[in-house]
């Protein structure tokens, strides 16, 4: 049971972040590309990525508040997905290429950045 309300604060706590991520993008004026997602994405990727490197196996808890909660609740796939079909359904086919060439490798260069990161501490 304790996992469980560690993974539900952790999911509030990302879920409000991405969020306030999502608002700044539209304060900025950043609308005409998924700036937000690519951010959350990208951020969440290098999160976990150091993560799983620095924190020992054995701190099942914290694990599971900052990898399933925190990461889960502060990236998105499904965000990801809908803006894609958007895209293409608005005749968007490039953008649409785009956003899922960009989300797929600054997510990859992200974790591989945050694992490195975390293996040199």
């Amino acid at each position: 049971m304790r996992g469980l309300w560690l993974v539900a604060l952790g999911s509030a706590l990302g879920g409000s972040a991405r969020y306030g991520v999502y608002r700044l993008a539209g304060a900025l004026g950043l609308v005409e590309f998924p700036w937000g997602t690519l951010v959350v994405n990208a951020l969440g990727s290098f999160v976990i990525g150091w993560f799983a490197a620095a924190s020992p196996v054995e701190s099942i808890g914290a694990r599971q508040f900052v990898m399933t909660g925190i990461c889960g609740g502060f990236t998105t796939f499904s965000a990801f997905s809908l803006d894609t079909l958007g895209m293409l359904r608005n005749g968007e086919s490039l953008k649409a290429v785009l956003n899922t060439a960009s989300q797929v490798a600054l997510c990859l260069a992200a974790v591989w950045a945050g694992h490195a990161a975390g293996m040199r501490r």
